[in-house]
């Protein structure tokens, strides 16, 4: 079951409406403010999860008539964002695969959260990224290709969630690397290129965010 969940920052319109064309998901979650986006397309989602506390109180009322919609209201003071709540549903809901559009934005402390809480996908094995329209944006903890015809953009970035990433390899790249160990606070591994049909990265130890960008 592949699972979209429409979060509340930046959300370009158009990308959004092409996305859900071309990839039809099984799962629909709004969460918060992503129900409006979600709403200007004419798409119902099957779960509405968050305070709801930046939504127009009349649009909530439109939704509370879809009897398929489920509606998960939380109070304002909880331990947990609405996002990392929609994602852990998605889960408990056995997505096959998670894509988050919304993720990024102006609240920089939200998109470093966003990034954090893929780990709970990571740990339950499911394929979950950050979609916008310049980044693709996953977790990996073990070895991954990378196919050049398939890569979201030019550029692919290697970012240590972890305090270190130990036995970093990487073959099919402009700038390789051989059992190297990555540490948090470094530089290294911004945008690299894919030099040939596909491009391999291993690691011993440790999670990489990896980003797949366009300029």
């Amino acid at each position: 079951m592949d699972t979209l969940i429409v979060t509340g920052g930046e959300i370009n319109i158009d990308f959004l409406e092409d996305y859900y064309m071309k990839n039809n998901p099984h799962l629909i979650i709004a969460v918060d403010k992503g129900l409006e986006a979600l709403h200007k397309l004419n798409i119902i989602p099957h779960h509405i999860v968050g305070d709801l506390d930046s939504i127009n109180p009349n649009l909530i009322k439109v939704y509370k008539n879809y009897s398929k919609v489920i509606l998960h209201k939380y109070n304002s003071k909880k331990d947990y964002t609405d996002t990392d709540i929609a994602l852990n549903l998605a889960i408990k809901l056995k997505s096959s695969t998670i894509t988050i559009i919304g993720a990024l934005g102006k609240r920089i402390d939200h998109t470093l959260s966003n990034i954090h809480i893929l780990t709970n996908a990571l740990k339950a094995k499911v394929p979950c990224q950050i979609l916008d329209t310049n980044n693709r944006m996953y977790l990996i903890n073990s070895s991954h290709i990378i196919l050049k015809k398939k890569a979201y953009g030019n550029y692919i970035s290697l970012i240590p969630l972890t305090s270190l990433v130990k036995g970093l390899t990487l073959t099919g790249f402009q700038y390789p690397l051989t059992n190297f160990d990555l540490r948090i606070g470094k530089s290294l591994g911004i945008s690299n290129e894919i030099l040939y049909d596909y491009a391999n990265i291993t690691l011993k130890t440790g999670i990489l965010i990896v980003i797949e960008s366009k300029d």
